[in-house]
């Protein structure tokens, strides 16, 4: 194991060569994996664990009541009284109720590891199914021969809640279980383990769903007995109460039940704004990670293609031998270089960066071209899932409002802007309580329409925040700016900043990017901005690094009796300061306990990163900084490579050894039958995808490039250290057996 690691004062080939393999090999899997497997592997479970138990839900309020009510010419829905169900009807509701609920709890079982994925799906699928079938034959038998079977005129007959109940019951099963069957034929195929991942966030949102529903269920019959109500008259009101819609159409009007309300609405609500904090989290955090990985992998190629097709893709290649020859990368002409001046290239839709004349500017700009497709991407992302969830917020309101016409046109006389209005009034819980339904369909719909209206309006609602808000928020700020509120950037820089963010860089394309304006003064750089503007050779180069550390350390040893005084990360930080002298890109790094103590300092700092709030993301200087400590040269074009738009396909040679066929990497047009083997490998295993021993060489908009990773860059950055700090500490202990 010693012998795969290198000093850090080697070659940089060498250095690069270790690295390369270890660290920018793609171990996220196939990012252009489609997002319907992701669906299929993690999305579809969390529904069918989250409606099961609905359906099961109204599986219950189905049979708690008979299916038909006799209301005589003149009379009131609510006064209407129940014909008894036959006895078979009860047997097959109450046997296709037990096979939901073993279908739940297998399922459940399967989520928490107890059962095995092959024994707990069949179960599941086949029991929902049959809960389905059965109460649509149930529900054709209610709405036919059940109607003559009685001594009441047909036009007497009514169906009860409980009846509309039973459909959607029946919908929900088909529903949930048809997508059981494609996870199940998802893992069959392999795209997936035949296992539900699924973290302790996601079982207590479906914990949390379930509880909700029992104390709805429980809250209706306790109140629905000190009231007089319906029972299911008490779920529509128990709906409305902890939705805090308010229609006052049923209100507790005795005093226990009034006094009762109140712990019973203030523990509801507050346990229906856990689940809407799940449902964010989990939906809009957590799912969205695989789906944001594709659509930067699809921005990524998209762009190499188009750079390769209009010939701008001089910026994606490493200096060559003779230009290296020129500058070479350790020289004052390099480091205090001008750059030439800048270069637009309409496919990133600004400019890059300035021309470059040295390796490091050239990643430099490669870097800012990758930022650039990941703000695009996740841009696109954003406003794409935005549209999504109000075109289906929209189909529950216009929907929702033609069912509420057609259920409460025969009773209340509704068109359609009274649908309208009412869905409106309902989804933002205005709840004026001029319009309700009266009906037994209205009624069972709207508790149906409402759990399906929760989720849906948080989606919308998150994604409003990640999109119109964001926007009128800028707007704000950059209005401010330039008028009674000024900010720290000057005037002239905020103009061209807002003119371009308005015009979408038809103007000053140059300032389109948010970071334009930080770029206007290089002493923000946490490491002097030597890529942009100039910097002297530093002084302490021809000095010792080793000693450099030493003597900081020796000088601090003066003010030991102070030491206890300050917390050891103050101590840490104070240390890691006096390394700025180390961060310069051809500052060679120390060896031995002083690279150990610089690795478990950064460790330490990159920690804390991860613990903010807000996901951080690193300048190319920090980057550069961390590479260097991994054992990666930036400014050393023989350790880079031309970007790639797919990785390289590997087959096996002759003799057993891997080949790379170089197709359709970017600069060509893969044959059909190549595309026919890039289809058949990309459903092999991660390993399948490494690329060959060979195969050395990265860029940052390349295939292996770390900013494509579906870890965070804190997680990567910090586990590649913690990794290179356990070789060295493994190395030295090596070192000292022999």
């Amino acid at each position: 194991m010693a012998s795969d690691v290198d000093p850090v004062d080697q070659e940089p080939r060498e250095t690069h060569d270790v690295a390369t393999k270890r660290l920018f090999i793609p171990k996220d899997g196939d990012l252009m994996r489609p997002s319907r497997w992701w669906f299929a592997s993690s999305a579809f479970p969390m529904i069918a664990g989250t409606l099961g138990p609905v359906a099961s839900a109204f599986s219950i309020l189905a049979l708690s009541r008979p299916w038909r009510q006799h209301r005589p010419p003149g009379t009131s829905i609510d006064g209407a009284p129940f014909i008894g169900d036959p006895v078979w009807l009860i047997a097959i509701n109450a046997v296709q109720l037990s096979m939901a609920l073993t279908s739940n709890v297998f399922l459940l079982l399967n989520m928490a590891r107890r059962v095995r994925f092959v024994v707990a799906q069949p179960v599941t699928i086949v029991g929902w199914f049959a809960s389905s079938f059965c109460l649509v034959g149930l529900s054709a038998t209610a709405s036919g021969p059940l109607l003559d079977a009685t001594d009441y005129p047909a036009d007497e007959i009514m169906w009860s809640q409980a009846f509309y109940y039973g459909i959607f019951a029946a919908v929900l099963y088909f529903l949930v279980a048809a997508l059981m069957c494609i996870t199940v034929h998802g893992a069959a195929t392999n795209h997936y383990p035949k296992d539900f991942n699924l973290t302790a966030s996601q079982r207590t949102l479906m914990l949390q769903s379930i509880l909700i529903l029992l104390y709805l269920l429980l809250g209706a019959l306790m109140f629905s007995q000190l009231e007089d109500w319906s029972y299911l008259d008490g779920v529509y009101w128990a709906t409305v109460t902890l939705f805090t819609i308010g229609f006052g159409d049923f209100i507790p009007t005795r005093s226990v039940a009034r006094g009762l309300l109140i712990p019973y609405a203030l523990v509801g609500i507050i346990s229906l704004g856990l689940v809407i904090g799940s449902i964010r989290s989990l939906v809009l955090e957590r799912g969205q990670s695989r789906i944001d990985s594709r659509a930067l992998e699809k921005k990524r190629r998209r762009m190499l293609q188009t750079l390769i097709k209009n010939g701008q893709d001089e910026i994606l290649k490493p200096i060559t031998e003779s230009e290296l020859g020129l500058y070479p990368t350790d020289s004052p002409a390099t480091t205090n270089a001008e750059p030439v001046p800048a270069k637009q290239t309409p496919a990133a839709g600004h400019v890059l960066s300035t021309a470059p004349i040295t390796e490091l500017q050239r990643r430099k700009a490669e870097f800012d071209l990758m930022r650039s497709i990941q703000e695009q991407a996740s841009a696109q992302h954003r406003w794409m899932g935005m549209a999504t969830s109000f075109s289906l917020w929209l189909i529950l309101w216009l929907v929702g409002a033609k069912i509420f016409q057609e259920t409460e046109h025969a009773s209340q006389n509704w068109t359609y802007f009274d649908g309208f209005y009412f869905t409106f009034v309902t989804l933002t819980t205005i709840g004026y309580g001029d319009r309700t339904p009266k009906s037994n369909a209205g009624k069972a719909f709207f508790v149906f329409w409402c759990l399906m209206a929760l989720p849906t309006m948080t989606i919308m609602i998150s994604n409003a925040s990640d999109t119109v808000v964001r926007v009128v928020r800028d707007v704000t700020i950059s209005v401010g700016n330039i008028t009674i509120l000024p900010g720290e950037r000057s005037f002239r820089a905020e103009i061209k900043w807002f003119v371009s963010r308005a015009t979408f860089g038809a103007l000053w394309s140059d300032c389109y990017d948010q970071t334009y304006l930080y770029d206007q003064d290089c002493d923000n750089s946490p490491i002097g901005g030597y890529t942009d503007c100039k910097l002297p050779v530093p002084p302490h180069r021809t000095l010792d690094a080793e000693h450099a550390i030493l003597q900081q350390a020796t000088s601090d040893s003066g003010a030991q009796t102070h030491a206890h005084l300050r917390p050891r990360s103050v101590v840490a930080a104070s240390m890691r300061n006096s390394f700025s002298t180390l961060r310069h890109p051809t500052t060679p790094l120390p060896r031995g306990k002083y690279l150990h103590f610089i690795l478990s300092s950064e460790i330490a700092s990159v920690a804390q990163h991860i613990q903010a709030k807000r996901e951080k993301h690193y300048t190319y200087e920090e980057w550069t900084w961390y590479l260097k400590l991994l054992g990666e040269d930036e400014s050393d074009p023989r350790t880079h490579a031309v970007a790639r738009k797919n990785a390289p396909v590997i087959k096996e040679a002759p003799g057993g050894n891997q080949a790379v066929k170089k197709e359709h990497d970017g600069h060509g047009h893969g044959s059909s039958s190549g595309r026919r083997q890039r289809r058949r490998h990309r459903k092999r295993r991660n390993d399948d995808d490494m690329p060959p021993e060979d195969w050395s060489g990265w860029s940052w908009i390349g295939i292996n490039s770390p900013l494509l990773s579906n870890k965070s860059e804190s997680q990567w950055i910090l586990e590649n250290l913690t990794e290179r700090l356990r070789r060295e500490l493994y190395q030295e202990l090596v070192q000292r057996e022999e």
